[in-house]
Formats: C-alpha cells, sequence, structure tokens
C-alpha cells in the first residue's frame, strides 16, 4: 500500500500542471476557460493515463469540495458523483488534510453506494501545493480496499482470544483432576470417580482440537477436493447413525424422511460432518422425550436439508451470531453439553464451499430448524404438495422456515 500511495502521490505532483488546467477547464462559470489550444505536456498525459490504469481509487478535489479528477477506480465505487463526493467521512478528511497537509484514516463507505455490501478503504489523503495553485490548493486522496484484511485481522485477534480460552477450561480441569487423583490415592471410589472425569475433559479438549483443524481446513488452509455426485439420502442416514447413540442416551428418536433419491455436487465427508453437527446440536439442546427430524426436499435447484427438533429454541437476538465460532447461546450450558462452540461454524463453512447457505428459524421454547441448503447435481422435479407433506412427515410439529 506505501508503494503504491507513493508512486499515485509523485504521479499526481508530477501533473499538476495538467491539474491546474483541468481545473480551469471546469470554473467555466468563475473565471474564463482554457484556450483549447493549450496542450499538456506529455508527463502530465502519461501521468493520467497511469492513474486511470491504477487499482488503488485516487480522488482531486478542489478547494470548494468540488471533484476536479477521478479515476475509474474511484468512480466504480459510487462515491463520486458529476462532481460531489457523496461520502460526509470523505469530505471531513478532506477539511483534515487542508490543515494537517496529509493524513491516513480508514473510512467505511456504505453498501447502498459500493453495491456489493459496506467496505472498508484506507485512505490516504495529501494536499496539493504548488506555485501554480493558490492555497488553499487541491486534495488528493488514495483510496485502497482493505476490507479483507481488516474482517482477517479481527477475526484472527477473536480466534486467538477465543481458543486461548476454550483451551485453558479443560486444560485447567485435567490439572486440578490429576491433584485430586494424587490426593486420594488411598480411596479407590474416588480414584475412580476422579479418572472417569478425566477421560470427559480428555475427550472434550481431543474433540475441540479435532474441530480446530477441520475449520481450518474448511477455511483455507486445505484446497477444497474435487465435487462429485453424492447422494443425499447416504449423506442423512450416516449422519443419523452417527448421532443415534447420543440420541438414546436422552430418549430421543431420530427420524428421517423427505424426497428420496436426491443427488447434489460435493464432498461427502464434509457433507456428513455438517449434517451430523446439526444433528448432534439438536441432541444437545432437546429435553424429555421427543423426536428430531432429518428431511431433504429439492427446491430452486438447490436440495434443502431440514433439521427440526422440539428443544429450548434460541433467543430472537442470538439467532444471527449462532454461527459464528464460540458463540454460545447460553455460556452456563458449555460443560453439560459438552459443545465446543464450532460445530454450526463449521456447517456454515461447508454450505459455503459448496456454494450454499444455512439459515435457522427458531422459538423459545419450540424448537428450532436449521435449513442446509447445497446445490442440487442434476434438477429433479420440484416438491409437489402431496410430497412436500411427505417430506415433514417426520416433523414433530411444524414445517421449515
Amino acid at each position: 500500500m506505501s508503494a503504491s500511495v507513493a508512486l499515485v502521490v509523485g504521479l499526481v505532483l508530477g501533473g499538476i500542471v495538467a491539474l491546474t488546467i483541468v481545473l480551469g477547464s471546469r470554473r467555466d462559470v468563475d473565471g474564463p476557460a482554457v484556450d483549447p489550444q493549450v496542450v499538456p505536456p506529455p508527463e502530465a498525459v502519461m501521468a493520467r493515463r497511469l492513474l486511470d490504469l491504477m487499482d488503488p481509487a485516487v480522488l482531486v478535489v478542489d478547494a470548494d469540495d468540488a471533484v476536479l479528477l477521478a479515476n475509474p477506480a474511484a468512480r466504480a465505487l459510487g462515491i463520486v458523483r458529476a462532481t460531489r463526493l457523496l461520502v460526509p467521512d470523505l469530505l471531513e478528511l478532506v477539511q483534515a488534510v487542508r490543515s494537517a497537509g496529509s493524513r491516513r484514516a480508514d473510512v467505511r463507505l456504505p453498501g447502498n453506494l459500493v453495491g456489493t455490501g459496506p467496505r472498508m478503504m484506507s485512505v490516504h489523503g495529501v494536499r496539493l501545493d504548488s506555485g501554480t495553485v493558490q492555497p488553499p490548493g487541491p486534495v488528493a486522496l488514495v483510496l485502497a480496499d482493505v476490507t479483507e484484511t481488516r474482517r482477517t485481522e479481527a477475526v484472527r485477534r477473536d480466534f486467538v482470544a477465543n481458543v486461548g480460552h476454550e483451551l485453558k477450561t479443560p486444560v485447567g480441569a485435567l490439572s486440578l483432576l490429576a491433584e485430586a487423583i494424587e490426593g486420594a490415592a488411598d480411596d479407590p471410589e474416588a480414584v475412580q470417580r476422579f479418572a472417569a472425569r478425566i477421560a470427559h475433559e480428555a475427550d472434550r479438549l481431543g474433540r475441540l482440537v479435532r474441530e480446530l483443524i477441520d475449520l481450518s481446513r474448511l477455511q483455507g488452509g486445505e484446497p477444497l477436493p474435487e465435487l462429485v455426485p453424492v447422494p443425499v439420502d447416504q449423506v442423512l442416514a450416516e449422519a443419523a447413525d452417527r448421532t443415534r447413540t447420543a440420541a438414546r442416551a436422552k430418549e430421543l428418536d431420530i427420524a428421517v424422511g423427505g424426497q428420496p433419491g436426491l443427488v447434489v455436487r460435493g464432498v461427502e465427508n464434509q457433507l456428513v460432518t455438517a449434517v451430523t453437527n446439526l444433528l448432534a446440536n439438536a441432541v444437545a439442546y432437546s429435553t424429555g422425550q421427543s423426536r428430531i427430524a432429518v428431511a431433504a426436499r429439492a427446491r430452486s435447484g438447490f436440495a434443502e436439508i431440514t433439521v427440526t427438533d422440539s428443544g429450548i429454541g434460541i433467543p430472537r437476538q442470538d439467532r444471527q451470531r449462532v454461527f459464528e465460532r464460540f458463540y454460545r447461546v447460553d455460556q452456563s450450558r458449555a460443560s453439560s453439553t459438552g459443545g465446543t462452540g464450532l460445530g454450526l461454524a463449521i456447517v456454515k463453512h461447508v454450505a459455503s464451499n459448496h456454494g450454499g447457505s444455512v439459515s435457522v428459524w427458531s422459538e423459545e421454547g419450540l424448537g428450532s430448524t436449521f435449513t442446509l441448503r447445497i446445490p442440487l447435481a442434476a434438477a429433479p422435479p420440484e416438491t409437489t404438495q402431496e410430497s412436500a407433506g411427505d417430506a415433514l412427515a417426520a416433523d414433530p410439529g411444524k414445517g421449515t422456515p
């Protein structure tokens, strides 16, 4: 970024004569127009061509906050309309640059301007003082998109903090239990009880490490394997089989249904892991003797896999955050459910890597329905009203969101 900024600023300063000509031609109301016979020097023409070809967005704003120059990258951001700069934060930065001479700042561009969601831009503002331009002179702004860089930095900070916290709990428990066993050497029953707790904490620690590795791979640590046709029926059967033992321990029944014969393009073991995580989440947060339903149907070119439970539900304020790493709706239940807080984050990344999505419908006290959407390998007939009823036959009382 610094090299790009230095180059751009050098070009702008080197082409100050061209900017002066532009300034004169734009102000046809305030003064006479520039003689059309005046030809910019070759250096100014070259500077302007280079600015137009550069990736960083470049703006030059005059003393009245009118845009004198905006390269194509700047206009593509939607921040300039005719000669107006539309972002108040950028105008405030221009004022600061006029006072300080140079300023750097991060400026957030609204999504309605950019058209692809909010973007974070690193902006370097420089005052262009020259003997040919009376102060206050024009201000040059160089904008570079750092949205992904800032997001990665935030994710890294959160990841390190969360991993440290999550690892500290089982490691600390193992240390305390080891001391307890040493102090209870003459009590076989106590030793057996503490040893069982050690096994539980070791299993929790091992599961956390495995899920961290899985999440790292899904986030780009390793290239995604080739997508191949995968039968959805096979994915549902395998995921239900993996979860059935834990469900029976809580007197829960897992019912598998839906539209048979669907085929998606994907990686089978990742899809099985995603559905298993959804079922395990449903088991962990279901109470009493109830039923968990997993079903699939074709809709709009996607296979929709729904996992529905009659558990405790998710509060409205937490529904958009349940797919974040280490986020738990109820931290007090973390030890009792044995979860790591990574299961739903893994589901989200599996869906993203397959070109799909995952969403949740939930009401407190009524349960939740998670919907995993994966593109179909072939487009079967859309689910009819009758087959839709069959798909939800295993649903314990409510439909998909």
